[in-house]
């Protein structure tokens, strides 16, 4: 056999594998085109976005002649800037692109890892269709899977309902045990909310345009917990040559706190360490790496047990405590009121 079956386990290792042993191959003829499908591609969708319509017009035709090296046609592109879809064929292109006559006036919402991409106002936003299930473990816990925000756009929404979940899990509830009524108007209320997530819009462009040269670049790290739950954001810090700052939010993190009593000093720790490791994969895979990180927490006590060194803790601290000053060291770390942490909304409900 000279190529794999479609349905074999196997099968999805082996394309992506494919495709980047192409892309390491092609990358002394294509730079731009090797890094992209490199750092870029999930499966098979890839989304990237560049500086200028010139370099992303340079981008997608070195992908496209790089992938048809290996005989792969790359094609359904699409982009918010009329210039670069106005060089590549309309056959490579999305239909519902090429439906419009690239006027960026009507387009409709196209897809991208879960998320809708508005092109003409070049934003996220968030199209919710649920199906109507009953008031049970299994509906609940359908609904709510049936909602991907892989950025944790939604995630001071997404706790309110992990928290139905979780009490549901703590009264043993079967799966098709009916809501009791002291969690059903929590779940109605949730559920009515639902058509209000249309209403909100994301930028897609971290950096707002005309913003001009890049001076200093830095990622700020948010970590709070409650009794309910525990959570953390990352925003992106620019600052200009002409002083102008502008913040954005990159992406947050929402958990429910464990059925397991514990004590607040102990889930501030563990959502610390949440922080330091949304911080490695961030620096990574957004090209990061000269960007100063600060992380900012409401809990005295978690800064006592960063910066102590004279002291041995339990077993549970001690191996938190090694994760966080394995990555950061203490002077990144500083105190912020809990009036003012905006991390706050992704613990409490």
């Amino acid at each position: 056999m000279r190529v794999h079956l479609f349905c074999a386990s196997s099968s999805p290792g082996c394309a992506n594998y494919g495709l980047k042993h192409l892309a390491r191959e092609g990358e002394h003829l294509h730079p731009l085109g090797s890094q992209f499908i490199m750092q870029d591609f999930y499966m098979d969708d890839v989304v990237s976005s560049v500086e200028s319509a010139e370099k992303d017009i340079k981008l997608a035709q070195e992908a496209h002649q790089l992938c048809a090296l290996g005989g792969l046609r790359l094609h359904t592109f699409v982009s918010n800037d009329k210039a670069v879809l106005e060089t590549i064929p309309p056959s490579e292109c999305a239909v519902d692109v090429t439906a419009v006559n690239l006027s960026l006036s009507s387009q409709p919402l196209e897809r991208a890892l879960g998320i809708y991409w508005h092109l003409e106002h070049d934003n996220f936003t968030f199209c919710v269709i649920v199906k109507d299930q009953p008031a049970t473990h299994r509906g609940i816990l359908s609904t709510v899977a049936s909602l991907f925000d892989p950025l944790g756009f939604l995630a001071p929404f997404f706790l309110k309902e992990k928290i139905v979940l979780q009490e549901m899990c703590r009264n043993g509830m079967g799966w098709d045990d009916p809501l009791p009524d002291g969690l059903q108007p929590g779940w109605e209320h949730w559920k009515a909310d639902l058509v209000n997530l249309e209403k909100i819009e994301v930028p897609h462009c971290i950096v707002p345009a005309g913003f001009g040269r890049i001076t200093r670049r830095e990622i700020h790290h948010f970590s709070e917990a409650s009794m309910r739950g525990y959570g953390q954001c990352s925003y992106l810090r620019f600052e200009n040559d002409q002083g102008d700052i502008h913040c954005s939010l990159l992406m947050a993190r929402s958990r429910v706190s464990p059925l397991k009593v514990t004590t607040i000093p102990r889930l501030e720790l563990t959502v610390a360490v949440v922080s330091v490791a949304v911080n490695d994969m961030l620096k990574e895979e957004m090209n990061l790496a000269d960007a100063e990180a600060y992380f900012w927490t409401d809990s005295q006590v978690v800064l006592g047990y960063i910066n102590n060194e004279a002291r041995c803790f339990h077993t549970f601290v001690a191996n938190q405590v090694q994760r966080i000053n394995r990555s950061t060291p203490p002077q990144q770390w500083q105190y912020i009121p809990s009036d003012e942490n905006p991390a706050d909304y992704t613990s409490r409900v």
